[in-house]
C-alpha cells in the first residue's frame, strides 16, 4: 500500500493537533506566532541543519553541518561535492547530470545572520528560500502561503531532483547523522533524534520505493533519494519505476570549470556551507521538535 510522507509525520510527531509543530514553537522560541517569526524558526533550524552551530542558546552539542567532510562506519563521505559544482549532479530535466555552482552568493555568512544569501538573484538565494518554504509546507506553518511566508513552488519529488547524485547509504546515513545532532543541539531528547533517523530512513533511505506524496497539495510521486547499490531495498519496491543509476562525473576529469568552495567563501569545516537544489537532504529536519529552548533575540 502507498503512504504519505505527510501522513508518517502526522502519526508519529501529532502534527494534526490543532495547533501545528510550527505554530507551537513559534510561540515558545519566539513569542508571538505570526508569519515573520514562523520564518525565522524555519531559518534558524535549517540554516543550522546546514552550516552547523552558529546561534546561542543551544545545549553544547557541537554540530559539524551535513556537508562537512567526514567519516561514517569508517568510510570517507564527502557530500560538498554534490554542491560546490565540482560533479555533473545537478538534475535540469537532461537525460544527465549538470554542475552549478550553489556558493554564489556569500556562502555560510548570511545564514549565520539567519539569511539565505546576500542578495536575491543568485543559485544560493533561490535555494534557501525554497528551503524555508518547503520546510514551511511541511511543517504545517498556519502562515504559510500568506504574506511575509510565500508558498513553495519547486519540484515535489525528491527522487527527480536527487537522480543524478546517484547516493549511496554511508552518504545518506552520514546525512541522517548530523540531522539527528543538529536536533540533539536544540534539547531534542535521543529517543526523538532516533525517532527522526527511523523516519528518514523509511521514506527517503530505501531505493525503489513506491510513489509518496511529500507536500499535501502535491500528487504522489517517487521520493527515494538513496538508490546505490548498497541501498537496502524498500519493503514496497517498486523498482521498474526508477532509471538506472546514472553516476555524476567529475566536472575537472571533463575539462569543465568551476567554483570551489573555498573561493565562494566556504569551507568543509563546521562552518562551511555547500549549497545544492538537493531538497530532500533537508526535508529530514521536518520531524525536529525542539524540546525545552529558551526564546531567541
Amino acid at each position: 500500500m502507498r503512504f504519505s510522507i505527510k501522513h508518517l509525520s502526522l502519526a508519529i510527531f501529532g502534527l494534526a493537533s490543532a495547533e501545528s509543530i510550527c505554530d507551537k514553537y513559534t510561540t515558545a522560541l519566539l513569542k508571538e506566532n505570526n508569519a515573520t517569526n514562523q520564518l525565522k524558526l524555519i531559518t534558524l533550524v535549517v540554516n543550522t541543519a546546514v552550516i552547523g552551530n552558529y546561534t546561542k542558546p543551544n545545549v553544547g552539542i557541537k554540530v559539524p553541518g551535513i556537508l562537512a567532510a567526514a567519516k561514517y562506519n569508517n568510510t570517507d563521505v564527502n557530500l560538498a561535492q554534490y554542491f560546490s559544482g565540482a560533479l555533473e549532479s545537478t538534475n535540469n530535466g537532461s537525460k544527465s547530470g549538470v554542475s552549478v555552482n550553489f556558493l554564489d552568493d556569500g556562502g555560510a555568512t548570511p545564514l549565520q545572520l539567519n539569511k539565505p544569501a546576500n542578495g536575491t538573484s543568485s543559485n544560493q538565494y533561490k535555494l534557501l528560500t525554497h528551503l524555508y518554504e518547503f520546510f514551511g509546507a511541511v511543517l504545517n506553518c498556519s502562515q504559510y502561503g500568506k504574506s511575509g511566508f510565500s508558498s513553495y513552488s519547486g519540484d515535489t519529488s525528491m527522487y527527480e531532483v536527487h537522480k543524478f547524485m546517484a547516493l549511496d547509504a554511508f552518504e545518506v546515513g552520514y546525512f541522517i547523522q548530523q540531522v539527528g545532532m543538529s536536533a540533539a543541539s536544540f534539547g531534542v531528547s535521543d529517543s526523538d533524534a532516533a525517532t527522526v533517523g527511523n523516519t528518514l530512513n523509511a521514506v527517503f533511505g530505501h531505493k525503489c520505493a513506491a510513489a509518496a506524496a511529500v507536500l499535501p497539495s502535491a500528487k504522489e510521486e517517487l521520493q527515494a533519494i538513496c538508490i546505490a547499490d548498497d541501498c537496502p531495498v524498500a519493503t514496497n519496491a517498486s523498482c521498474k519505476s526508477y532509471d538506472p543509476v546514472v553516476k555524476p562525473t567529475n566536472t575537472t576529469a571533463n575539462g569543465t570549470s568551476t567554483t570551489s568552495a573555498s573561493a565562494a567563501g566556504a569551507t568543509s569545516t563546521s562552518n562551511g556551507v555547500q549549497l545544492t537544489s538537493h531538497l530532500g537532504l533537508v526535508i529530514a529536519l521536518l520531524c525536529i521538535a525542539m524540546v525545552g529552548i529558551p526564546p531567541f533575540g
